[in-house]
């Protein structure tokens, strides 16, 4: 009987990061640098196999827009094929609500519980990182694309 896991998928920026928790408890955690496209299928593949996949947990958004759709498609092709419930929240919950990269000095920031667009000179280094324990109550059953951001430009 293979252990039943949930698996969160970090697909915004290079490395992809995926961890695996087993009763909210961080137990296994994969890096790659990768493209998402390609290594989102082979890392669902061997954990299939190795665990049982209760639940799947992603970013979806802000960030690369791109790979954000990569994981999202996926992702949801994966629910349903398998059966497996699908949650999202947005990329701050596992940055420390620090700004992300959007284009030029642009950066993405969360102000309460809402996502704009500031500008800023000094760009601070982002790093994406996979709590320890998993707060469900972060995540939402509606897995689309944070599509509302304000346009960057």
């Amino acid at each position: 009987m293979h252990k039943r896991v949930d698996v969160v998928f970090i697909t915004l920026s290079s490395p992809v990061l995926v961890g695996v928790y087993e009763e909210q408890k961080l137990i296994e955690t994969i890096e790659s640098g990768k493209k998402s496209s390609d290594v989102l299928p082979e890392i669902f593949e061997e954990l299939a196999r190795k665990y049982s996949i209760k639940a799947l947990f992603y970013t979806n958004g802000p960030g690369s827009f791109m790979a954000i759709k990569i994981a999202y498609i996926f992702l949801k092709s994966m629910s349903i094929l398998k059966n497996i419930p699908l949650f999202a929240t947005d990329a701050f919950y596992f940055n420390k609500n620090q700004p992300i990269k959007a284009i030029g000095k642009l950066f993405f920031v969360k102000v309460a519980s809402e996502i704009i667009t500031q500008k800023l000179e000094i760009a601070p280094e982002t790093h994406f990182m996979l709590p320890d324990v998993l707060e469900y109550g972060e995540f939402n059953a509606t897995a689309v694309p944070l599509y509302g951001i304000g346009a960057v430009g």
